[in-house]
């Protein structure tokens, strides 16, 4: 794909007023022809790949080639693709930049992961991208500009297989202090965000769902153990969710 002459959708789950959002559309516009930007008009963090099918959806012009959806990341994807940009498909799909990593066990609850996976499920090239941090007041924001284009020219070098989406994450150190980028596959880490409980005024009990938990070690050649070490990880997702070693064992044991 020749970067220069491309039209690009960005998407993500923060919402159209992040932070992340606004760095991913200075980089863009560097690298594209094009930049069309469709997000969510609230954030949506952890919506995963849900569609909203029990409510109108409303899209809401903001500026010139700059839309808000009142619905979900893969809501936002999908009508920017089929509506907003109708008249001529996107070229590729990029979601984020996300406030906080999508690693390990994350993905599966990820809306910036989802946004890409919409791309990837209406044939488009797409990537999902992260900012990894350890203090939420203080993103390394100027990480994720520096290497987000770089990252992109290399990603952009071979062709992926139909299916398959990248999933980018920056470390939390200066930009200068990035490690390395490396290919990593998608790494596990305790199950369970802690839950905090509490008693609403009418003496009703609700609990909060916290963060997952802190960890200093992990697998070798994993996003996470990448990420932490102070490298951009990059991982390639598929959307075929088939176990092929279950599949083969079933089919022998049936009839």
């Amino acid at each position: 794909m020749k970067l220069k002459q491309a039209r690009v959708l960005i998407s993500n789950d923060d919402g159209i007023h992040a932070p992340g959002l606004k760095v991913l559309e200075r980089v863009a516009r560097k690298l594209f022809k094009e930049v069309w930007v469709v997000a969510p008009e609230t954030e949506q963090s952890a919506a995963s790949h849900s569609l909203t099918l029990r409510q109108p959806l409303r899209v809401r012009r903001l500026a010139t080639r700059r839309y808000a959806v009142d619905g979900t990341p893969t809501d936002s994807v999908l009508l920017g693709v089929q509506e907003v940009m109708k008249d001529k498909r996107p070229d590729l799909v990029l979601s984020g930049i996300n406030r906080g990593g999508n690693l390990g066990e994350d993905i599966t609850y990820s809306g910036t992961v989802a946004a890409a996976m919409e791309g990837t499920l209406l044939g488009l090239p797409s990537v999902a991208l992260s900012q990894f941090y350890h203090d939420r007041q203080a993103v390394s924001w100027r990480t994720a500009e520096h290497w987000t284009g770089t990252v992109l020219k290399h990603l952009f070098k071979i062709d992926w297989p139909h299916g398959v989406l990248m999933n980018v994450n920056f470390p939390d150190v200066p930009p200068k202090d990035v490690r390395a980028i490396e290919v990593a596959r998608q790494g596990r880490r305790k199950i369970g965000g802690a839950l905090t409980p509490g008693t609403d005024p009418r003496g009703d009990r609700y609990y909060w769902v916290g963060p997952q938990r802190d960890e200093d070690v992990f697998k070798s050649s994993t996003d996470l153990s990448a990420v932490v070490s102070g490298a951009i990880a990059v991982t390639p997702l598929t959307m075929d969710l088939t176990h092929a070693g279950t599949l083969r064992k079933l089919k022998a044991v049936m009839p």
